[in-house]
């Protein structure tokens, strides 16, 4: 049982806590209530607030699309007055630039083009947009105008500072392939830098704006004249200069390979120095058609548009390569009468120019890519014509020694060395410095399969053959040639005198290196014919020492008396050696042998037959009795005899 105070305390708690309680739950319900009133005047001024908003949303929106509409409307009024300012531009195109097109682009292209890019545009505007207005006609009009004051201009600037190369410069131009640093030096200005500019400027408005090509074949017609006035001008050069200082060459270049076309060929005896300058005056201006070409070329790409480069430069480079090649068939022309004349020395002014031509055909061919087939052609045309004829004057020549005639009136009294002879050898020792050149003719007229692309040795092997069959013509012609002489111990020193100038002459030469190509017994041959002919002259001499010879003298007894018909025998031998001896020294000693080491050979060789027959029978009949008057038969002592044989050969004695 719970005792009274601690209930009455438990009551006290209970109802302490039930009063605070109380007390909060009082608080909430204030709070509450509190709060209710403050929702509701929130939601009063929210009503009012969106009811405020709905007004000012009514009233702004039509402003705002109000102001729009001003915006767009003054935007529109921008434009249409830029759009306005712009088409009123057109029309005052012509008025602001008549001027300038009708003073000309001379000084001020970079204004003048700008002017006609202006009525470039205007012409194209009203084309587009008022087809039928005067504007433009005006603005069409001036664009021509002003289209063909720049088509003048560009005639007249490429007139004006197109110049012509000079002759040295061309010459430094063609040696500078031996010099490289040289090389740098030679360059070709052909326009100013600054006329350049324009020039390339204006030739690209009017292949662009212009649709114009005219200006193309003023371009290819101005540069023709002067590449062909230039190349014409070395030919004279050439002309002027060779009758002082033969042919000329450049200064500006000192050291020289030799086989540079600049450099001053061998004379050969027989040519007509004009001929020399005509084949080297020719040598150098194809040399100098090449590099002009290039140059003109490497310009031209500046200035012609690429589409059109190659068909401009073919027709620009027509008239030079026309006229070198019209001087070349003037060559071919001249060599085929000269080959009718039998003028074979002039014929050989081919061979360098052929040569000349093929060592030049790849520079050639270079150059010429691109251009016509019928220019491409031009050049092997004429090689093959060059060809032709020396190989047609390569035959006439071997058949005109092989039948040149036995005129008595021609051949030498005195037996010395044929012209012909000469002249044979002559040809051939100059056909040394075409050795590739002539085999390479010669194999061009051969039909086999080999000769179709043959070699230098097959070159080579033509020219030997070629070569013996010349000096084997030249024999049988000599040979029959000295049948004209009725004293065989003449025909016999012409013929010695001939092969022995043969026979040095191949040996003084690469010629016998070439005969020995084909026939390796050649100058083995030759000192055999020398030694025949030497043999048959010997024996001129044998009717006058069979009179003095052993075997043709009477035998006697040594002190017993001659009889009368002995003494007769020894007085008719003595006479016949004595009018012999002089008959002969009388005749021969008009005789030549130009050979001075051959003359005393034979001199020798006969004095020592001569001397020891006579010095025998001189010994063995001198102091016989067999005359009362001795000096009258005994003329001559051995030595006199020798004397008298030493002057044989020997005009001037």
């Amino acid at each position: 049982m719970i005792p009274p105070q601690e209930a009455s305390a438990r009551r006290r708690e209970i109802e302490d806590k039930l009063k605070q309680e109380e007390e909060t739950l009082s608080f909430i319900r204030d709070s509450l209530e509190k709060s209710d009133q403050l929702t509701k005047n929130m939601v009063s001024i929210l009503s009012s607030f969106e009811s405020r908003l709905m007004k000012l949303e009514n009233s702004i929106i039509p402003v705002h699309k109000q102001t729009e509409n001003l915006q767009r409307l003054q935007e529109n009024v921008e434009k249409t007055l830029s759009c306005l300012d712009h088409v009123i531009s057109y029309y005052h195109v012509a008025s602001d630039t008549e001027k300038i097109i009708r003073e000309g682009p001379t000084g001020r292209l970079e204004e003048y083009l700008g002017s006609m890019a202006k009525i470039q545009k205007a012409v194209e505007y009203f084309q587009d947009n008022s087809p039928d207005s005067p504007e433009l006609n005006k603005v069409k009009l001036l664009f021509e105008r002003g289209k063909e004051a720049l088509e003048s201009e560009f005639r007249s600037l490429m007139t004006r500072h197109s110049k012509v190369v000079s002759p040295v410069l061309i010459l430094d131009l063609i040696s500078g392939d031996d010099d490289l640093e040289a090389q740098e030096d030679v360059t070709l200005e052909h326009l100013p830098e600054s006329v350049l500019q324009d020039v390339i400027r204006i030739s690209r408005w009017l292949v662009e704006y212009g649709r114009n090509q005219d200006f193309m074949n003023v371009y290819y017609q101005i540069r023709s004249s002067q590449l062909d006035r230039s190349i014409k001008g070395l030919k004279e050069h050439f002309h002027k200069s060779s009758s002082s200082s033969g042919v000329p060459y450049s200064p500006a270049i000192p050291n020289k390979r030799k086989d540079t076309p600049t450099k001053k060929p061998v004379k050969r005896p027989g040519r007509d120095d004009m001929l020399d300058v005509e084949t080297d005056a020719y040598i150098h201006c194809v040399s100098a058609f090449v590099k002009l070409a290039q140059s003109e070329y490497r310009l031209l790409a500046d200035i012609i548009p690429e589409h059109h480069q190659k068909k401009t430069f073919d027709s620009l480079i027509q008239d030079a390569l026309d006229g070198l090649m019209l001087e070349g068939e003037n060559i071919v022309s001249a060599a085929r009468k000269a080959i009718v004349r039998h003028d074979f020395s002039t014929v050989l002014t081919v061979f360098p120019i052929l040569r000349h031509l093929k060592q030049t055909k790849p520079e050639f061919d270079q150059v010429l890519q691109g251009t016509a087939a019928s220019t491409k052609n031009k050049l092997p045309g004429l090689i093959t014509s060059m060809e032709t004829i020396g190989a047609k004057a390569l035959e006439d020549f071997a058949d005109n020694i092989k039948n040149d005639p036995d005129k008595e009136y021609n051949m030498p009294k005195d037996g010395t060395v044929h012209e012909l002879t000469s002249n044979a050898i002559l040809f051939l020792q100059q056909l040394l410095d075409f050795q590739e050149t002539a085999g390479a003719m010669l194999a061009s007229q051969e039909t086999s399969s080999s000769a179709t692309s043959y070699s230098s040795e097959f070159s080579k092997r033509l020219l030997s053959t070629y070569i013996c069959k010349v000096l084997g013509n030249l024999q049988l012609n000599l040979l029959s040639k000295s049948k004209v002489y009725e004293d065989p111990a003449l025909s016999a020193i012409f013929l010695h005198n001939n092969y022995n100038y043969i026979l040095k002459s191949l040996e003084k030469s690469e010629l016998i290196q070439l005969v020995a190509v084909t026939q390796k017994t050649a100058e083995r041959s030759y000192r055999e014919h020398i030694e025949q002919q030497i043999q048959t002259y010997q024996r001129s001499w044998l009717k006058v020492t069979d009179y003095i010879a052993e075997k043709n003298l009477p035998v006697f007894q040594p002190g017993v008396k001659l009889r009368d018909k002995e003494r007769q025998i020894i007085k008719e031998r003595f006479k016949g050696f004595n009018d012999g001896l002089e008959e002969l020294c009388k005749i021969q000693k008009a005789w030549a042998i130009p050979d001075t080491e051959q003359r005393d050979r034979i001199r020798q060789a006969q004095k020592t037959i001569v001397k020891e027959t006579y010095g025998a029978f001189l010994q063995k009949f001198g102091s016989v009795p067999f005359t009362k008057n001795p000096e009258k038969y005994i003329k001559y002592g051995v030595e006199q005899v020798g004397d008298m044989i030493n002057r044989l050969f020997d005009t001037s004695a």
